[in-house]
């Protein structure tokens, strides 16, 4: 059985809405959309392009993998990142109707997220790695069903947006901190295993 494995940008307030770019995510009104680009550098790289290259298959919301496909899939040949997830499978999760999906080896999973997320953990021999995606990392993690979280936190308070754990979305759940590395702009890569 795999785990599942959540891999976040977050600030310090923690936010994980629209890390990327301006356009990303305006939802509730946003206006920081990528907050994150200007902590960008070699280590960051080196440590995601790592995690991303373990065996295993990506799992998506439907909003997040559009965004993914609308980008990586058109960079330039060579780029790591475009390379790995081209090549993974990538599973969607969405509550939207059924659409094709256009990007390479991708599968809409059936029926509701939760159960169709611990029917594939319980399935897979590879860990599922869930980037951005928060609507789906939430209910996730109220089912008790994520295993580890990688979350790159960023020196940085926004005081608005989505929030990874906003107020309400889970029960009180502590964490055990497995692995620190800390980016040239003071970026800190912490991974946590959910304790007990």
């Amino acid at each position: 059985m795999g785990e599942i494995v959540v891999v976040e940008n977050l600030t310090l307030d923690g936010v994980m809405q629209a890390p990327g770019d301006a356009d990303e995510d305006r939802r509730g009104g946003f206006r920081h959309g990528g907050w994150a680009r200007p902590y960008a550098d070699h280590v960051a790289a080196e440590t995601m392009s790592r995690g991303m290259g373990a065996d295993g298959a990506m799992l998506f919301g439907r909003r997040t993998y559009e965004q993914f496909h609308g980008f990586w899939s058109r960079q330039a040949d060579g780029n790591p990142y475009t390379e790995v997830l081209n090549r993974k499978h990538k599973y969607v999760a969405s509550r939207g109707p059924a659409r094709p999906l256009p990007w390479e080896n991708s599968s809409l999973l059936e029926g509701e997220a939760t159960a169709a997320v611990a029917e594939l953990k319980r399935g897979t021999g590879g860990d599922l790695v869930v980037l951005g995606s928060g609507e789906l990392v939430r209910s996730l993690a109220a089912a008790g069903l994520v295993d580890v979280y990688w979350l790159s936190i960023h020196p940085l308070i926004l005081g608005t947006g989505e929030r990874l754990f906003a107020d309400g979305d889970a029960a009180y759940r502590g964490m055990r901190l497995t692995r620190t590395v800390t980016t040239t702009t003071g970026v800190i890569i912490a991974t946590y295993r959910p304790a007990g």
